[in-house]
């Protein structure tokens, strides 16, 4: 088999479609984000701002974050030793486990080493454990839930966005023994919606169903406490279980979920994902333990942060940009054309020094390709204003008009 010749013909149908990912290389200045250096054709690093970072509340960046760290890393050393049964269990794990459960008002967390990894091993290793189990999973779910439906070998239903009617439908369709799960998340990252949780909720309960929330893109952000859109609600003790990350708002790495105690305890004995890989090193679950802590009592960084959002929503809105209806601290600026989002991300770094990946399929359907922003608190007004005035003046230029400008 010509193995060559097929994968150079799969790379070069990614130029073509205009879907070919670039990964922009670059360097964050300690304590200065989102102020960075790229040194993308050139090896000095040229000074940039950063508009697209998941790094939301610019948590990595954190005095007590980084101190903890290097704490970590002068106690313990780099590396965690193995897998949590064989070394690899510190008291650092064990204690932002229990940050983490104290969060969302559970018995018990269990860390895993990525969000995606989280996902794909509690849906799988739950739908395997449960005989005869149907998932019903919202459409525009994260890959990563995707994955751990495929892997559980149920029978899946998709329900449309946050449509409670034809949940409620599939739901009152499948078999009233069938052990169900309702899979979903609280705030959708490329389109910055929110899921009605309360409602879903709801609809667990009629049809004795248990449901899995994601909060990965609301942990940090949402709350009094930063539990995330379940803890704003007040329903935390409603979901069974609830999947977060430490790689966003809280700029470390790692995921997780939270539940009662039986639940975490069969995911912690029998999931592949979890229980045959290293564990997250020391030095990460520090800093994640060091940022968790300052989050459930400090509220300034998520009020700065939502002020930032809401101005940028605000002066796009008035430049008569098309932006997708967020209501949290996602800013999506529909483009609908791949080749037209990456002409628009690469003049916007070369030309203005303003570092924004477009976001192409698969992350998001054809036709509905985008710039996603995702204002921090350390945004200032002077870069918010700067980045706009880009946007205004790359759109009256003929080789790559914005075609949702009005």
């Amino acid at each position: 088999m010509p193995y060559e010749s097929v994968f150079t013909s799969a790379i070069e149908r990614l130029h073509a479609e205009g879907g070919y990912r670039v990964f922009v290389d670059i360097l964050r200045h300690r304590g200065a984000f989102p102020h960075a250096r790229c040194l993308q054709h050139d090896p000095a690093g040229r000074p940039i701002v950063v508009w697209c970072s998941n790094d939301y509340l610019g948590m990595g960046q954190h005095p007590k974050v980084i101190a903890a760290m290097e704490e970590a890393l002068r106690h313990v050393g780099a590396g965690s030793g193995g897998t949590r049964n064989i070394g690899g269990n510190t008291h650092y794990h064990v204690a932002l486990e229990a940050e983490l459960a104290d969060l969302h008002g559970k018995a018990a967390a269990l860390l895993f080493t990525s969000g995606y990894v989280a996902n794909e091993t509690t849906l799988s290793t739950l739908g395997k454990l449960l005989p005869g189990c149907v998932i019903f999973s919202d459409e525009l779910n994260h890959a990563s839930m995707i994955a751990g439906v495929k892997g559980s070998g149920c029978e899946k239903r998709i329900f449309r966005h946050n449509d409670l009617a034809h949940l409620e439908a599939l739901l009152a369709a499948a078999p009233a023994n069938a052990p169900k799960l309702i899979a979903f998340e609280s705030v959708y990252s490329m389109e910055g919606d929110v899921a009605p949780i309360a409602e879903i909720c709801d609809l667990a309960d009629r049809h004795n169903a248990m449901t899995y929330l994601d909060e990965v893109h609301a942990v940090g952000m949402y709350g009094p406490r930063g539990g995330g859109i379940s803890d704003r609600e007040g329903l935390t003790h409603r979901l069974t279980i609830i999947e977060g990350t430490l790689g966003k708002a809280f700029g470390v790495m790692g995921g997780y979920i939270a539940g009662d105690a039986l639940l975490v305890d069969v995911v912690r004995s029998y999931a592949p994902g979890f229980i045959f890989t290293t564990s997250l090193s020391p030095v990460l679950v520090a800093g994640a333990l060091a940022s968790v802590r300052h989050l459930k009592k400090s509220d300034a960084e998520r009020t700065a942060q939502q002020a930032t959002a809401a101005k940028l929503k605000t002066l796009l809105t008035k430049a008569g940009f098309d932006l997708l209806p967020s209501t949290t601290h996602i800013v999506p600026l529909l483009v609908g054309d791949p080749v037209k989002a990456k002409t628009i991300s690469d003049a916007l770094l070369a030309d203005y020094g303003i570092y924004v990946q477009p976001i192409n399929y698969p992350t998001v359907p054809r036709g509905t390709e985008r710039l996603r922003f995702t204002p921090g608190p350390h945004h200032t007004e002077e870069m918010i204003e700067a980045l706009v005035d880009a946007l205004v003046e790359i759109r009256s230029r003929e080789v790559a008009p914005l075609a949702m400008a009005a």
